[in-house]
């Protein structure tokens, strides 16, 4: 006899996303298997690891301990959600690669979601905002350091293409003679 499946609906990296799945699925499991999103890592199915980590309405949770049938119409960002629009690496993707902080990359996917979400809610990150947003993550490879240093470069690179944008824009609207604020 097979489980009843419920259907799902839920914004997966922006997009509208359905399925279905039996009430005791686990979100990491959900995205996984029905919706073939396989960036979210499986570690130890008990919320310890941080492999799982994924952003529910912005902010991290562990997918290994949330029923996918308990978020109909929350919004869902995977580790695949947080590259560009055209396919390339985020900033903190790219920060990451540069800082050489991923070694055997289980914990990257995890690592990643929450240095993104730190950023989302703190432009400007000291190193133990750092230290703190990853706390629930374990790696076992780099020591840390390395994902400390990429997620501040993350920070660094974000701010100075802000400047860089606010300045270019300030620079467009005075060569057409409008006044900024």
């Amino acid at each position: 006899m097979s489980e009843k499946r419920i259907p799902v609906s839920m914004i997966v990296n922006g997009k509208p996303r359905s399925g279905s799945c039996p009430a005791r699925t686990t979100l990491v499991d959900f995205l996984r298997d029905e919706l073939r999103l396989t960036g979210t890592h499986v570690g130890c199915e008990h919320g310890t690891c941080g492999a799982c980590t994924v952003m529910l309405d912005g902010d991290p949770i562990r997918a290994c301990l949330a029923f996918a049938v308990q978020l109909e119409g929350r919004e869902i960002t995977t580790v695949e959600g947080l590259c560009k629009p055209d396919g390339g690496l985020s900033i903190l993707q790219e920060s990451f690669c540069d800082a050489h902080a991923q070694q055997c990359g289980y914990c990257t996917p995890g690592m990643l979601i929450s240095g993104q979400a730190l950023l989302n809610r703190t432009p400007h990150p000291d190193k133990a905002e750092i230290r703190e947003a990853i706390s629930s993550n374990l790696c076992r490879c780099t020591g840390y350091q390395q994902i400390c240093d990429a997620i501040a470069l993350a920070a660094e690179r974000t701010n100075a293409d802000a400047s860089a944008s606010a300045s270019a824009s300030a620079l467009a609207a005075a060569a057409a003679g409008e006044v900024q604020p």
